[in-house]
């Protein structure tokens, strides 16, 4: 991560040592705009020599920016003493998120260098689990007693405000610091100097538990419009608020969390150009080794339909077809899933509306999608609808000789590759050798003859002795028969796709697993494999004189 104006720039000014330069520089620009031109391309050293030569308060505003890795890094490359200044500078849920990553002998010997106050709060926000509200929150927060008048609340809020993330919401709380309401700061504006607050406050405001999860706070800020949300104890006791920035934030990281997932990728705790080749890869093979394995199952399943591919190689051509249909339904039916269980749109106790719905959705883009593959079916030429199987050895016809076999020549290939071909007409009812008892063609191999020789049993017949390697061109299957197949199961694997690819994430959550690990290829590779039994069975059944 660099900035590709003000990276040379700082790069610059450290060449040259120029103090005052680098001091305007992390006053001026925003921190955020500091933190990205100092990342990747400098030192641990480099950047501390940058940044302190501006005051603590800065320091600690550019250092939030940086990403928690190179925050790590920064916390390891300067001494302790000043790390917990900077520390007693920073917003209180970036600290507690900085310590989590710490080693625990780092973490102690910080905190003893902090403020008592601040040790306390550190301590208490550390507990909580990592992915909860309380981890989320921020003690920051403006509060006023309810018994106040406006303009006592007005000059309460002016010694709160430097000390306050937010002081948009004003909470308003009692001895015992239960929640009783909210008020906002237009209202208090707005409102008569003598007024009292626990007149204008809102007595029902929206709130989360210490414990809730962080999507059920973005859920809820995010529903209700808020710039921030207090957060309870089990006692209705306010602890701290989570304010809109630190829920993009989780909406960042879940939304990136649930693609890495869908797309068989483990997430990335880094970004992606600064996560080590050896962890990439391993994310990356540990999931695809899982699919690779199951999609051997497809080898499985095409080797017990052998006999029906040999017998009519054209269903071998419409396999790709088929599985897609299925992979591509299943994959867009539990990506609509999983996202709208991410809104909390759908929940477990939603499976039975969900099935009817996917049972409907399934059958009409079935029916749709058939309708296609019958007609792209049906256009297949009779050519490609025979298999013409080449023999590897030598057979022999027993024909009259008052009724030689007929011999055509036709071209075959396209453009460089177009040859002349021949073709022998073997009619039914001839004795023969290692061909079916049916009209049949054989093409000869290039520059190939067939012999003659008299029939030692009847001088009436004579021997056709046709070469290796020749091609049996059996009857080409029945055109409405082979788009009646393709149109059945193209219809049928694609409502299977959509079945379980709405069902899997579903199952998932009841089962207590990340529904995102129902992921695109994951649902894929199991339509793959039972989509080919499903295709095969339809023909085996639809075509079974064609199969024998």
């Amino acid at each position: 991560m660099s900035h590709p104006l003000f990276t040379p720039e700082a790069r610059l000014l450290l060449e040259r040592d120029d103090v005052p330069a680098m001091e305007a520089f992390c006053e001026t620009l925003h921190p955020a705009t500091v933190a990205e031109s100092l990342a990747g391309d400098f030192s641990v050293e480099d950047v501390w020599r940058f940044l302190n030569t501006s005051s603590i308060a800065i320091q600690a505003a550019i250092f939030v920016y940086f990403p928690l890795e190179w925050q790590v890094q920064l916390v390891e490359g300067t001494g302790r003493p000043h790390m917990a200044r900077l520390i007693e500078q920073m917003s209180h849920d970036d600290r507690a998120d900085l310590l989590r990553r710490l080693e625990p002998q780092v973490v102690e010997s910080l905190l003893r260098l902090v403020d008592e106050a601040d040790r306390r709060d550190i301590a208490t926000l550390v507990e909580y689990p990592e992915n909860s509200a309380g981890a989320l929150m921020t003690t920051d927060y403006a509060w006023l007693p309810a018994n106040i008048s406006v303009e006592q609340a007005l000059d309460r809020l002016r010694l709160q405000a430097p000390d306050s993330e937010t002081i948009y919401y004003i909470y308003i709380v009692d001895d015992q610091r239960r929640l009783l309401g909210v008020l906002t700061l237009r209202e208090l504006i707005l409102a008569p100097r003598k007024a009292l607050v626990n007149e204008l406050m809102d007595t029902q405001p929206i709130t989360v538990r210490v414990t809730d999860d962080r999507e059920k706070v973005a859920q809820d800020i995010t529903r209700y419009d808020l710039l921030a949300i207090p957060v309870l104890d089990g006692d209705d006791r306010l602890v701290g608020i989570v304010t809109y920035d630190d829920v993009m934030d989780v909406v960042v990281s879940e939304a990136t969390e649930d693609v890495h997932r869908m797309g068989a990728v483990a997430p990335l705790e880094e970004s992606y150009l600064e996560t080590s080749f050896v962890k990439l890869w391993w994310k990356r093979a540990f999931w695809l080794s899982g699919l690779f394995l199951a999609e051997l199952l497809t080898f499985s399943a095409l080797a017990s339909f052998e006999d029906a591919i040999a017998a009519v190689v054209v269903l071998s051509l419409f396999v790709p077809l088929c599985i897609s249909t299925g992979g591509n339904s299943g994959s867009q039916a539990a990506t609509l899933i999983t996202r709208a269980m991410a809104l909390g749109q759908v929940s477990g106790k939603d499976w039975l509306r969900v099935l009817r719905h996917e049972i409907l959705m399934g059958l009409v883009l079935g029916i749709t999608l058939g309708l296609i593959g019958f007609g792209r079916a049906s256009l297949t030429p009779a050519s490609v609808r025979s298999s013409a199987p080449q023999r590897p050895e030598p057979f022999q016809v027993r024909v009259p000789k008052n009724q030689p076999l007929k011999i055509e020549e036709k071209e075959e290939g396209w453009w460089r590759w177009k040859k002349t071909i021949r073709i022998v007409h073997i009619p039914k009812g001839l004795k023969q050798s290692m061909v079916d008892e049916h009209d049949t063609k054989v093409a000869l191999p290039d520059d190939a003859e067939y012999k003659k020789a008299p029939d030692p049993v009847d001088a009436a017949f004579e021997i056709v002795q046709l070469p290796a390697k020749c091609k049996v061109f059996h009857p080409p299957v029945d055109r409405y028969s082979l788009s009646l197949v393709i149109a059945l199961a193209v219809a049928t694997i694609c409502l299977w796709g959509t079945l379980v690819g709405s069902m899997l994430p579903l199952i998932f959550q009841r089962l207590g697993v990340d529904p995102g690990i129902a992921s695109n290829p994951f649902v894929a590779t199991f339509v793959d494999v039972t989509g080919i039994v499903i295709y095969f069975s339809i023909a085996k059944y639809l075509l079974g004189p064609y199969l024998g």
